[in-house]
């Protein structure tokens, strides 16, 4: 019975931190937000006994690919104010019926795989070695080396990105101060 209360205070942690995250207008926010999401998640790894995917969550995602995004907006000095002054009545109006339609696809799926005659029970039958350090090993370095490779370059691209266009700004803040 507490890992049922667990899972769904869990559930609902990690869809409310995803949509309060797309939701906000502050970028520092929205990763703050992002942060509660990924250790929800976290928790429903360790849930599934999946420990090492559930520490790679918070300490690789949390730890460290969250404090770079922070770093890149303070670095490009972003505040709220530069994504906009006010929502128009479109956009909060286009939110609330793509939300109601996103509501209603998640009530059709539970109605179909029939969710409240499983509540309780595990609905997928689960590998023994999940999550372990060995099949993660094997997947990542085996199947996937290619995609976790590009990975790595375009996040390291992203930041040389980020640098060039921060210190561009300031050469033309410094000229137009001139």
């Amino acid at each position: 019975m507490l890992d049922l209360l667990i899972f769904y205070f869990a559930a609902v942690f990690a869809v409310g931190g995803a949509i309060m995250m797309i939701m906000q207008r502050n970028p520092v926010a929205s990763v703050l937000y992002m942060v509660v999401s990924l250790v929800a998640q976290a928790i429903l790894y360790v849930q599934l006994s999946a420990l090492f995917v559930g520490a790679l969550l918070i300490i690789i995602y949390t730890g460290a690919i969250l404090v770079l995004f922070l770093f890149v907006i303070m670095l490009l000095n972003l505040r709220g104010e530069h994504f906009g002054d006010k929502q128009s009545n479109m956009g909060r109006t286009s939110k609330i019926i793509l939300s109601l339609i996103l509501f209603v696809e998640f009530a059709a799926l539970f109605k179909q795989i029939g969710f409240a005659d499983r509540v309780g029970t595990q609905a997928v039958d689960v590998a023994e070695d999940f999550g372990s350090v060995e099949m993660v090993a094997s997947h990542l370095f085996r199947e996937y080396l290619y995609p976790f490779e590009l990975t790595s370059i375009l996040l390291l691209v992203a930041i040389v990105g980020a640098v060039i266009m921060a210190r561009k700004d300031k050469t033309d803040r410094e000229r137009e101060e001139a």
